[in-house]
């Protein structure tokens, strides 16, 4: 029997070679008829503390690891979109901006 395989947002690395995976699913409602989004997380085996909270990965169903893992982590499949990690440099990139505006601001103010 073949293996299931799911994808889904990590949403927790917290554990120690442990990913909580977030699965979406739509469905279409079945009295309404409206289209719905379910979801269920499923704890996955990352041996190498390799993915971060925020990527998109691909899980494996497999023979149990602990008393709640069943999956394990196959592939990455999409890098942490939304997910800031290192705010000294978000802070940078916000000044650099702020900075390259008020220059096109003066140079803008100079040529009129």
């Amino acid at each position: 029997m073949p293996k299931r395989v799911l994808t889904g947002t990590i949403v927790s690395d917290k554990g120690d070679k442990t990913v909580v995976v977030r699965v979406e699913r739509r469905v279409k409602h079945p009295l309404y008829g409206k289209i719905i989004r379910l979801s269920k997380k499923y704890h996955a085996h990352d041996a190498d503390n390799a993915y971060a909270e925020g990527e998109q990965v691909r899980i494996e169903e497999c023979a149990p690891v602990s008393k709640l893992k069943t999956w394990t982590v196959i592939e990455r499949v999409g890098a942490a979109g939304t997910l800031v990690t290192d705010t000294a440099s978000d802070v940078d990139a916000t000044q650099t901006i702020k900075a390259r505006g008020k220059a096109a601001k003066a140079a803008e103010a100079t040529a009129a």
